[in-house]
């Protein structure tokens, strides 16, 4: 990609993300040297009425929230005829990669994610926004594990009466409500419905309704019960099925009424308070008359009874017909609506490796228009395709580009800019220019966070060659040393931690006779308040009584060696491993000496035993 800044300001660096009315890159603020997301309507939409006002409607949407569960709005703007919005940049995976990686999500991992997901709608409906595409390829999760819910594209003001073309089934057909697919009007507890759906694919690793069409998949919403949730998930607790049932009722009615209910009964469902849960939808009992004695003037009132009855069941009929009447149409418009938004997609292959004619042609054939970046590459010979973007398995509208970024083969070229990009992200760029990182040094700073490049060699826009190595000087982030001499070793343990460092491994320990210094911290290497590197490495010196000890004894089984071979014994407690026996064995030594181990506490405990550094085996010993 030729290099743009948008309003002077914000860098383009790649293309990471196409959607069906926006094209969405990674660039650098260059005002605060900050990756940001930025979504630019596609050109071609620019003159496009309706297009715009749904664009517009995105930011407005986006302006009105503030949220830790939201991906949020940072800007908006124009670059001549380039309307755009500047997002916070989400580094990590989507909640649907999340899926597919791991199968299913455990329950409770699950709950904790569908309760943040539920926290950023209520926000939203607070603000009078219902999302209406809330689907797991929507929520994207940090690194850091933080849930993120994104793309308001197709939100809409709760009190908008005006809906334009199409908007009545906009969604995705896996996700979408009931109301959604009858083309109707949507309201907070459809976003409740799509939670749901998203929380069955979380316990279970598929979507309650699957089919061969998406006309199929959306009359399974209207009509079909979805799959118990223990047969795929039998550990499930019955508490969170229920919650996630009700979330998927048809009746908008017997839903949750707002996103903080269903984010409360998933509380009470994770907790065990199955008693406290919202009972669902039980059937309304038919009311029966009574039986009644028989009048004398019987004749007369069995023929008023049979004219009531003539003319009860024709209202009835009517009543019937009109209602058949109404679903049918209703089915017909989202049927009509499906094919005309759904339907109209494909489904991106894989390319890299591929000759670039060769991929061009199948992008061509599915409906999808390729988009050709061409850099130089040691390796890689000309005319093959290096990277490509949107991955493999990604549904695009027709008519959407597929950016393939080709071999030139070898030659000469200008080093691109990565100070200020994770490693990461740096690693990715440079792969497509055919270099290579090297991270030389990594150094405390006060400015850029952990693992993001400060400075690289050659610069940007220096000449280079395919195959270069570009040397980085990466960001270690800051962390300063708590004081922890004096403390106890449990103390000194969880401040270290706290603070985003390394408690060293071998804890060297000094005898003393003073009970009252027993565990306590002598000496730490590290003085306190200096600003190291994140994750920095801190040891210790611990006071003990040797009578006050408990002692344990175990065989060690050692491998053969020609050199010293170095053991160390851990023991296993709730906050991680304490060292217990520590020591070299010469080649001639016996392999299964006899170790003698030294514990704080009594009773019996999981030891790990690492042989030159490497875990081999654990199993678990009685101190006394």
């Amino acid at each position: 990609m030729r290099e743009k800044v948008l309003a002077g300001r914000y860098l383009l660096v790649e293309q990471i993300g196409v959607g069906g009315m926006a094209i969405v890159y990674r660039a650098i603020d260059r005002n605060t040297g900050h990756n940001v997301a930025v979504k630019v309507l596609k050109p071609e939409f620019n003159r496009d009425a309706e297009f715009v006002s749904r664009f517009q409607r995105e930011a407005e949407a986006a302006s009105k929230m503030i949220h830790h569960n939201i991906v949020n709005l940072l800007d908006v703007g124009m670059d001549g005829e380039n309307r755009f919005l500047i997002m916070e940049h989400v580094h990590g995976m989507t909640l649907k990669e999340v899926i597919q990686e791991k199968g299913r999500i455990s329950a409770p991992t699950a709950v904790q994610i569908a309760i943040r997901i539920l926290s950023a709608l209520q926000h939203a409906h607070q603000n009078g926004i219902i999302h209406r595409d809330i689907k797991p390829q929507n929520i994207l999760m940090n690194a850091n594990g933080h849930v993120k819910v994104a793309d308001f594209g197709i939100a809409r003001m709760a009190n908008s009466s005006t809906l334009t073309k199409g908007d009545s089934v906009m969604g995705s057909v896996h996700y979408f409500s009931p109301e959604q697919a009858q083309g109707q009007g949507c309201d907070v507890t459809s976003d409740i419905y799509s939670v749901g759906v998203t929380l069955y694919e979380m316990l279970t690793g598929r979507v309650p309704f699957d089919g061969d069409s998406p006309v199929a998949i959306a009359m399974q919403h209207l009509h079909a019960r979805p799959e118990d949730i223990h047969h795929f998930a039998p550990d499930v607790p019955d508490a969170i099925c229920h919650v996630c049932y009700k979330a998927l009722e048809k009746n908008p009615a017997y839903r949750y009424a707002s996103a903080r209910e269903m984010a409360s009964e998933l509380r009470k469902a994770l907790n065990g308070q199955v008693d406290q849960l919202q009972p669902r939808l039980a059937p309304v009992p038919r009311q029966v008359a009574a039986p009644t004695s028989v009048p004398a003037n019987r004749s007369v009132r069995q023929n008023t009874g049979r004219n009531r009855v003539q003319k009860g069941g024709l209202g009835m009929a009517l009543m019937t017909l009109v209602v058949l009447m109404v679903i049918g149409w209703g089915l017909w418009v989202g049927t009509k609506a499906i094919y005309d938004k759904v339907v109209n997609s494909a489904t991106v292959g894989f390319y890299e490796n591929s000759d670039v004619n060769a991929a061009v042609r199948e992008i061509g054939r599915i409906g999808l228009e390729a988009q050709i970046v061409e850099v130089n590459h040691s390796s890689i010979p000309a005319g093959v395709v290096i990277t490509q973007w949107p991955k493999e398995d990604v549904t695009l509208h027709k008519g959407d580009k597929v950016v393939l970024t080709v071999s030139q083969g070898p030659g000469s070229l200008q080093a691109p800019r990565i100070v200020n990009m994770t490693l990461e992200d740096a690693t990715t760029t440079l792969k497509a220019y055919g270099l290579t990182l090297t991270v030389v040094e990594r150094v405390v700073s006060k400015t850029h966070d952990a693992d993001f490049v400060i400075k690289q060699v050659p610069a940007a826009g220096d000449e280079c060659q395919p195959g270069d190595a570009i040397q980085v000087t990466v960001s270690g982030g800051i962390a300063y040393v708590p004081r922890v001499q004096g403390r106890t070793f449990q103390e000194a343990r969880a401040l270290i931690a706290g603070a985003s460092l390394t408690l060293g491994a071998a804890i060297e320990y000094v005898e003393t006779t003073d009970v009252t210094m027993h565990g306590k911290v002598k000496q730490q290497s590290i003085p306190a308040d200096t600003a190291v590197i994140q994750g920095t490495t801190v040891n210790l010196v611990v006071y003990r009584v040797p009578s006050m000890l408990h002692r344990a004894k175990m065989t060690l089984d050692l491998p053969e060696s020609d050199g010293l071979t170095s053991v160390r014994v851990t023991i296993v407690d709730e906050d991680g491993e304490i060292t217990v026996y520590q020591m070299d064995f010469p080649s001639n030594a016996s392999r299964h000496p006899e170790a003698e181990l030294v514990a704080d506490e009594a009773g019996d405990f999981v030891c790990r035993v690492y042989i030159n550094n490497v875990f081999k085996y654990s199993t678990t010993v009685t101190f006394e």
